[in-house]
């Protein structure tokens, strides 16, 4: 009976279908998507590690850097030779990038020439093949009648492991493909190759770039698709490169834009990350090799290999029984006579199996039909676990990708090269099917490289070309921006120039105003005040109540619509009465008679504490009929017009010196504020007896009764003869330059702003320091580099041409050292810029010039001041702290930080403290108020 049933067994396996045969032979290789989704994860995990400072050296994946950081935007030009060296010839060619008038727009044209490396140089020395590369050369330029003492640039294809410390070196790491040449690991290539140019003699050659034939072939698919940002091989050998976050690679310098990193994915597993994944054809196919233990994941996928897999599988199953009635030819047996290109054969679909049979017939085999459709099935599987594996690699990298830059979907191109993807005719639907259905948020496009990896390298040259140039006129627009030591000093003596005229007399550019603030706070401020500020786009109203040296603030924004702030006095005047009744209202206090200071932050000639004349508007104010009037008069009269409340406005304010009050309420050292905001401006306590304007315009403020009413900081009675030897001077130092002083700094893109400003000619310091200009200053800059063909591919778009569309606030957020490029260019989209990370990384730059000189400026300014009181007070050292406000200063990531270093290299002999104003210059105003009323109640 165990017999028949024997007999029975063995004659139902010969009935049986011979691919179900085959399936559960090669269950190991059949790789369903949870599996490769797993393997997905690892290869992420893999490239983290390679990418890390701490991991790389033990990484099997190497995340090599190739120091290309951007692929082609189709504007690249220019003639160059390219060498090719990857396999068992190497090619030598000239390749014309939009440089002859027969190529189209974009267009490339190429003339190649292979030569043949013979096989000792495989395993020879270094100088040796690098001498037959360089002869190759040479005897190129003859044939193509190109003269070798002519400067010719050269790119590169070097399709081996390399460090790139820049993008003309590579550091050897390993050979592969056969290739074992001596005495080159570790040391450069590139200078092993000039090295034997220079021994060849007679040839005028710059290495421009050298890059890897992956790299090479993602470069090529980018010049017609700037989408490509993936490299893909797969050939004799495979590997991967991406556009990789530089913030990421901790191997090179600098985390702004990206890198091209050469994966190197050949290597995964060799840590034993696919052990569980790795079939005893696998393991045999491997020591056969002649790296055993290295390229785990290339033997498993590449075209060097599928073959041999084939063979060894078909050898196993022969031997068992389960193919050819167990009959094995010594052709069979012999390594290498299964190709790749054999596997191919066997899988088309009209030929297939007749190629299958002939195939196995060249071995000396018998195959019956249902061998035939066997070992093509045993073909299939094997090439299908390589897309398999193929996909789930590149399902990581555009995970990462996508991850990198924070996207929900990605449409992205992959620029793929290589003999397996080309001549397989199943491979690439297979490889393309499995990498959607893994990534079904993605749309990816695969691109074929039709003209391989030597035209790639001459577009990584023409790309270096294109950047350098780029680079050098980028700089020399940013240059205008730059202040050195000299013209810091130069700006600083300007200031004190400026500052000491000011005090002499009117018509000066900065107009030293003074403030009848004779004093700063002491602490003894009590009870409730208003406070009104007027110092931009907005309107605060607020309520301060002072007690116990403590404060409490209740404040209100209104909004000051532009037809308001450039329309009548009258109609200013009545929208802010409007507001104030309505803070009141709001409050409750709308039948109370408090009194209140009026921060009014535009210029004033100040004749007592609640009475100033509008010297000039600023920071695109042009209300009518309210220069040369009192706009504490023209406040009180639109009160009375509204008829619903009472006002008692005690003190006329700048906010420059509200913010020092607020903050000397803090810190009694403080004698000096700044805003570096919408506007620019600083006050400070300056010697009463300096004031010569005060003296000719006003007499002696101890003289005159209505003087000595209005003085500001009397807090006591007993203090009424209290020391008025200081006096508040509000600067408006915005006004330097006004002269002409400031024009050999002056750029042109400044005066581009001034021109279209509503007070051409006017506030120049202002215009390159405040927050209104900053922005349009940018703007500018971007606008003439677009136009030059720098910027955004040269496309000028409206919102661009639009003025005042790029805010100053962007400048900080762009600026902010947590913000990612990919944030940046959020934030150009929404201005309607598109760009590339390039773009991004040159309107950071931009962004950084403007404000950076701007800070410098303030700084410079600032070291005349404290300088200016450390003489006047004869001290060798001075120690005092400034009272800031302004959302340039706090809320610019760099602004505050810059502004200080200046002041402590201009002003060396001075300790200056910077302490921000935590509630504006509006509480500065209401403790003037505060005293004020104390003064008059006396």
């Amino acid at each position: 009976m165990l017999a028949v049933h024997l007999v029975s067994f063995f004659f139902s396996k010969l009935q049986e279908d011979p691919t179900k045969k085959v399936d559960r032979f090669l269950h190991a290789m059949r790789l369903h998507d949870d599996r490769l989704s797993d393997i997905s994860k690892r290869f992420l995990a893999e490239m983290k590690k390679g990418l890390s400072a701490e991991s790389t050296a033990a990484a099997a994946v190497k995340m090599l850097p190739t120091q290309v950081r951007s692929t082609p935007d189709g504007s690249e030009k220019g003639e160059f030779l390219a060498l090719d060296l990857g396999g068992s010839n190497f090619k030598v060619l000239r390749v014309k990038v939009r440089e002859d008038v027969g190529i189209k727009k974009g267009g490339v044209e190429m003339e190649e020439k292979t030569y043949p490396i013979p096989n000792e140089l495989h395993a020879g020395k270094a100088a040796e093949l690098f001498d037959h590369v360089s002869e190759s050369l040479k005897d190129f330029l003859h044939e193509k009648n190109i003269s070798p003492s002519n400067k010719h640039l050269l790119a590169f294809t070097f399709s081996f492991p390399c460090e790139h410390p820049s993008l003309d070196q590579g550091l050897s790491v390993s050979w592969g493909k056969n290739y074992r040449v001596r005495g080159l690991q570790g040391k450069d290539v590139v200078q092993a190759l000039k090295e034997a140019i220079g021994r060849t003699g007679d040839m005028d050659v710059e290495v421009l770039a050298m890059v890897n034939d992956t790299v090479a072939t993602m470069m090529t698919c980018g010049f017609d698709d700037q989408c490509c940002e993936v490299g893909l091989i797969i050939g004799t050998g495979t590997n991967v490169c991406y556009m990789e976050e530089l913030r990421h690679i901790d191997l090179v310098e600098g985390d702004e834009g990206r890198m091209c990193v050469n994966t190197e994915w050949g290597g995964f597993g060799d840590d034993g990350a696919l052990d569980d994944f790795i079939t005893e054809f696998d393991r045999d196919v491997d020591a056969a090799s002649l790296n055993p233990g290295q390229q785990t994941f290339e033997k498993m996928v590449s075209g060097m290999y599928l073959g041999e897999l084939v063979r060894l599988v078909v050898l196993k199953m022969a031997k068992l029984g389960l193919l050819f009635d167990g009959r094995v030819s010594d052709a069979l047996r012999t390594k290498g006579n299964i190709t790749t290109a054999d596997v191919a054969a066997m899988e088309e679909n009209r030929n297939g199996l007749k190629n299958t049979k002939d195939i196995l017939t060249r071995l000396h085999l018998s195959p019956s039909p249902d061998d035939c459709i066997a070992v093509q099935h045993v073909s299939t599987i094997v090439s299908f676990r390589s897309s398999n594996l193929v996909a789930a690699g590149l399902a990581a990298i555009l995970t990462r990708i996508r991850q990198n830059r924070n996207l929900r979907g990605l449409k992205i191109t992959v620029g793929v090269d290589g003999t397996l993807y080309k001549t397989h005719p199943q491979y690439p639907k297979r490889l393309h099917k499995v990498v959607r259905r893994l990534l079904p948020d993605c749309q990816v496009r695969f691109a074929l490289s039709e003209s391989g990896s030597s035209k790639g390298a001459a577009l990584v040259a023409a790309v270096a070309q294109r950047l350098t140039s780029q680079r050098r006129r980028v700089d020399e627009a940013l240059s205008l921006f730059r202040l050195n030591q000299q013209q810091l000093q130069l700006v600083k003596s300007r200031m004190r120039e400026g500052l000491e005229a000011g005090l002499r007399g009117k018509g000066c550019t900065v107009k030293m105003l003074p403030s009848f603030v004779y004093h700063t706070p002491d602490g003894t401020e009590n009870g409730n005040y208003l406070a009104l500020d007027l110092g931009g786009t907005n309107f605060r109203a607020m309520l301060v109540r002072f007690k116990r040296h403590k404060s409490q603030l209740y404040h209100k924004i209104y909004t000051i619509p532009l037809e308001i702030m450039q329309g009548t006095g009258e109609e200013l005047f009545d929208h802010l009465a409007q507001c104030v009744c309505d803070f009141l209202d709001y409050m409750g206090l709308k039948k109370a008679c408090l009194p209140a200071g009026f921060t009014f932050s535009f210029p004033c000639e100040q004749s007592g504490i609640n009475k100033g004349t509008l010297v000039s508007w600023t920071k695109g104010f042009k209300a009518t009929d309210c220069v040369g009037q009192d706009v504490v008069f023209m406040l009180r009269d639109a009160i009375k017009r509204r008829n619903e409340f009472d006002l008692d406005i005690v003190a006329l304010v700048n906010d420059t010196v509200g913010t020092m009050m607020s903050c000397a309420y803090e810190d009694p050292q403080c004698e000096i504020g700044m805003i570096a905001g919408t506007g620019s401006n600083l006050c400070y306590m300056e010697e009463v007896k300096n004031i010569e304007k005060l003296k000719q315009g006003h007499g002696t403020a101890k003289k005159d009764k209505e003087q000595e009413e209005n003085h500001a900081m009397k807090p006591e009675k007993s203090n009424v003869e209290a020391d008025e030897s200081k006096m508040c001077i509000n600067t408006e130092w915005g006004g330097l330059g006004d002269d002409h002083c400031l024009d050999d700094i002056i750029n042109p893109y400044d005066a581009e702003v001034d021109i279209h400003s509503v007070n051409p000619g006017k506030q120049r310091f202002e215009k390159m320091t405040g927050g209104m200009y900053l922005g349009e200053i940018v703007r500018q800059v971007l606008l003439d580099l677009t136009r030059r063909g720098l910027l955004f591919k040269g496309h000028v778009t409206e919102p661009l041409k639009t003025p005042g569309i790029f805010e100053t606030k962007y400048l900080s957020q762009i600026e902010s050292d947590r913000l990612a490029l990919l944030q940046v260019r959020s934030i150009l989209q929404r201005l309607g810029l598109r760009g590339t990370s390039g773009d991004s990384i040159i309107v950071k730059e931009v962004c950084g010039a403007v404000s950076r000189r701007a800070a410098q400026l303030c700084g410079a300014g600032m070291a005349a001041v404290v300088d200016k009181i450390r003489e006047d007070r004869r001290l060798e050292r001075l120690s005092i702290t400034v009272g800031v406000d302004g959302a340039l200063y706090k809320l610019h990531p760099h602004f505050s930080q810059v502004v200080k270093e200046t002041v402590r290299v201009m002003a060396p002999q001075c300790d200056v403290t910077f302490l921000p104003s935590e509630e504006g210059s509006g509480k500065g105003a209401a403790l003037i108020a505060a005293v004020v009323q104390s003064i008059n109640n006396i």
